[in-house]
Formats: structure tokens, C-alpha cells, sequence
């Protein structure tokens, strides 16, 4: 059986500890990185897009997951840490929002919605929706969502455009695809 001295025996305790303490914060330098992005995205669409709320819905298990950030026009909006209504998005919802699918609503009142999403929205205070997916290497990260609470809204093309185009850039930003 090998002997040590204490001080190798000391050296590799504090090795070790050093490597498992700059892993620590390697991760903490991560996710503040990717915060702040969020924060900045969010903050970013809602002021061109002239809208009540923008959010990140951030999926940390199968279909699965809650509003995580938010960038709000009014505190009266917030919907932080709300999740999704468990019988609506389903897997079929997930299969078209890993194919990229863009959702815009223009108005929930006349829109064809299943009841259960028209529900889910009114209680949000939800008028008008756009949503986008977060797609990384991984699949399905999240989804970008714009939500216009006071009136309908005609989405354009641009607004589609610049949500879509936030949404890759988060997609493909290390910090986001370390998460």
C-alpha cells in the first residue's frame, strides 16, 4: 500500500478543490452570460415590437418548463415562473415547434384555438401571441413569445422576422447551448 506525505496528501486536496471551485465558476460566468442575454433579448423585442410583455418559456424537462424571464411594459402583466397549462401543449404542439413553427394570433377571441389554450390565455391576459422556438443542437430550448394584452394585434412580416431572428441568435450563442 502506497504511503504519502501530508503534504502531498495536502497538495492534492487543494488541487483538487482549486479545479472543482474554477468549475464553480466557470458555471456561474455562464449563466450570468446567458441572464443577461435573455434579459436583453426580452427587453430588446418589447421595445420594437411596442408590446405588453415579451417572455422566455424555458423547457427544463420534456415539454415541461415555465416563463423564466420578462420584459414588461407594466408590473400588472408579470407572469414570471408560470407554466404551461399540462393538457394543452402536448406532444403534437412540441413535433411543430421542433420544426420550427411560428405561431402569430392576432386575436385569441376569433382565432381556431383548442378551449383549453384560449382559456390558459385569457388568464394571462393574453390578446394577441406570436411565438417563436428556441431551437439549439439539442432540440426544443424554449420559446420566445410576444404577447400583446390589451387589444388584438396584427402581426407583420417584420415583427415575425425580427422575433425569429432574436430567437436564433439566443439558439446559437454558446452560453445558451451550455444550458
Amino acid at each position: 500500500m502506497p504511503t504519502y506525505s501530508n503534504s502531498e496528501f495536502n497538495n492534492s486536496f487543494t488541487q483538487s478543490y482549486e479545479q472543482g471551485l474554477q468549475r464553480v465558476l466557470d458555471r456561474l460566468i455562464v449563466t450570468m452570460e446567458r441572464d443577461q442575454l435573455v434579459r436583453q433579448t426580452t427587453n430588446h423585442l418589447r421595445e420594437c415590437l411596442q408590446v405588453n410583455r415579451v417572455v422566455l418559456y424555458y423547457f427544463y424537462y420534456q415539454w415541461q418548463g415555465q416563463v423564466t424571464f420578462e420584459s414588461l411594459s407594466s408590473d400588472e402583466f408579470s407572469i414570471l415562473g408560470s407554466t404551461g397549462p399540462d393538457n394543452c401543449f402536448n406532444d403534437e404542439y412540441a413535433a411543430l415547434y421542433l420544426a420550427g413553427r411560428v405561431r402569430a394570433i392576432p386575436d385569441i377571441e376569433s382565432e381556431a384555438i383548442a378551449s383549453c389554450h384560449r382559456d390558459f390565455l385569457r388568464n394571462l391576459q393574453v390578446r394577441a401571441n406570436l411565438v417563436v422556438p428556441v431551437l439549439t443542437p439539442k432540440g426544443l430550448w424554449g420559446l420566445l413569445v410576444a404577447h400583446h394584452c390589451q387589444a388584438p394585434r396584427s402581426w407583420t412580416s417584420s415583427d415575425i422576422e425580427l422575433i425569429q431572428k432574436e430567437a436564433q441568435t439566443l439558439a446559437t450563442t454558446p452560453c445558451i447551448q451550455e444550458s
